[in-house]
């Protein structure tokens, strides 16, 4: 798969690490930034690589900040992306199997690098199971198109 990572400086010493876990499991990532633990806005990544996964430049992303939160709050705000913030590997294989999610947001401060490595495989590895998962993402393509 082609991978789009990104983070803020709270995230930034995470992705590194992750960039090169998710290559080794054989997936061509680009990253977004941010480059230094210099500080950022999440918002100005989030659209990035938000705009970068609506506009099929990618098949998915990674985001990370300090706790996995606030990254998902701006990638949402995009029509097309379904971001979640997974916390553990049940999460994480929720968020693929049932919501189907195109953006996995994860913590940096509070996980340590192989939880980190564990959630974002489960991610990888879940496919979505459709049936009436597809007809609950029906519903917010709806309320997109909506508002």
């Amino acid at each position: 798969m082609k991978i789009v990572i990104g983070s803020d400086h709270a995230g930034f010493e995470a992705k590194e690490k992750l960039k090169k876990f998710i290559q080794t499991l054989g997936h061509d990532v680009a990253d977004f930034g941010c480059y230094s633990a210099d500080p950022v806005d999440f918002t100005d990544v989030a659209m990035l690589v938000g705009e970068a996964v609506k506009n099929r430049e990618f098949d998915r992303a990674v985001l990370i900040d300090g706790f996995g939160g606030a990254m998902p709050l701006a990638a949402n705000k995009i029509h097309g992306i379904r971001a979640v913030c997974a916390y553990d590997i049940i999460s994480a294989r929720f968020a693929s199997a049932h919501e189907d999610c195109n953006v996995i947001c994860v913590g940096g401060k509070t996980h340590g690098e192989l939880a980190l490595q564990e959630i974002i495989k489960t991610w990888f590895n879940t496919p979505f199971e459709g049936g009436k998962y597809q007809k609950r993402l029906d519903k917010i393509v709806a309320i997109e198109s909506k508002y």
